[in-house]
């Protein structure tokens, strides 16, 4: 019979990291008053809080209820099924392509009626699980431990891109390659997957969608399409620019109030923050995420657990590519993917994923440090 994990309540009260829980609290805080500023203008009534920030606390309170249970639950057990559980997902990517809802051009959720369900948000913890499982038994140091986790990658990455999502498509891409580096695969290797992607680049252009190489396109150059494509990272850097050292002051920006920033809440919620708050706000909330993806990797750093470290490895990856993709996409220095900005963007999908994702780290940190002490 399998064995089964269990953590007590004592122990979770005694070697939780509570920076780790605190940090995420304050950014999800900051994420709501960035939420509430952005969507102000579609309340009813200047003193009405926005359905926004009421859904998002909703979505907030079952976070914390998914975090509770995850860490009671322990992480072990989720990692003994990670490959059901990933077989069971890749099935829901395929279906979304037949029945999912359509918006926006792009097929990537399924639409109960109360709320929408983007499946590629749940595989990004499931996708951590079952390439730390793979690589824990087969070590990305050879063709065949290479090839396995390649094929799984695969397995998920394509029925994203045909949604197509290309932001997600890119995340799970990073997670694998982070997963390989923390589990030891040789620079040689690494070298020449750089190099076949780099050899596939004319490729990829190909099988994008128009609107994807417009994106790209305008990244280069915003005023190639001013009125079109353009239009969003114009108005984004505005926003970004105007807002100073100091900000506007919250709930004094203008480019989200007046409709300029499209998507205020979700996509450019980092670009109504940064008018508000300024450079020294930003920095502020930069320096709380940095903090955060520290405790993470410390965690992968000081387990004794393969499975865990490359977990942990993949959560941090995935993390730090979609902050560092959201942040820089609201300056123009990166294409517009429409990934959200973590603990910040509106989306009930968006923070449980990232809460059930940041329990399995905090569940990896108990196990370790009870381990260890």
């Amino acid at each position: 019979m399998a064995e089964k994990f269990s953590t007590s309540w004592s122990d979770i009260r005694s070697y939780t990291d509570w920076v780790m829980i605190i940090v995420t609290l304050v950014l999800f805080c900051f994420g709501l008053a960035a939420i509430y500023s952005a969507s102000a203008s579609f309340a009813k009534g200047d003193a009405s809080v926005s359905g926004f920030v009421i859904r998002q606390l909703v979505w907030g309170a079952m976070s914390v209820v998914v975090y509770l249970a995850v860490l009671k639950a322990d992480y072990r057990n989720f990692l003994k099924y990670a490959g059901p559980l990933f077989v069971c997902i890749v099935i829901i990517f395929v279906a979304l392509l037949v029945v999912g809802h359509t918006a926006k051009g792009s097929q990537r959720w399924f639409n109960f009626g109360f709320f929408r369900f983007q499946p590629s948000e749940l595989g990004k913890v499931i996708f951590a699980l079952v390439l730390a499982r793979i690589c824990s038994a087969l070590p990305p140091n050879n063709s065949r431990g290479i090839g396995a986790a390649v094929l799984v990658a695969g397995a998920a990455i394509v029925p994203i891109m045909l949604q197509p999502d290309l932001g997600s498509s890119l995340v799970y891409a990073v997670m694998l390659i982070a997963v390989f580096i923390a589990a030891g695969t040789p620079v040689k290797i690494l070298a020449s997957m750089a190099g076949v992607g780099v050899a596939m680049l004319p490729l990829g252009w190909m099988i994008l969608k128009p609107y994807q190489r417009m994106r790209l396109l305008v990244f280069l150059d915003p005023t190639i399409d001013p009125q079109g494509s353009g239009y969003n990272v114009i108005q984004s850097r505005i926003a970004v620019g105007s807002g100073g050292l100091y900000g506007k002051g919250f709930m004094h920006g203008t480019q989200g109030k007046l409709h300029f920033l499209p998507e205020p809440h979700t996509d450019f919620i980092f670009s109504v923050f940064s008018e508000e708050f300024g450079f020294i706000g930003c920095a502020v909330v930069l320096l709380f995420f940095a903090v955060l993806l520290w405790h993470i990797l410390n965690v992968s750093q000081y387990t004794k657990d393969l499975q865990a470290k490359l977990m942990c490895a993949a959560i941090a990856a995935w993390l730090w590519f979609q902050i560092m993709e959201s942040v820089a996409m609201s300056m123009g220095l990166a294409p517009v993917t429409g990934l959200p900005l973590p603990l910040f963007s509106y989306g009930g999908s968006s923070l449980l994923v990232i809460s059930l994702g940041l329990a399995l780290v905090q569940s990896a940190n108990i196990v370790a440090r009870k381990d260890r002490f």
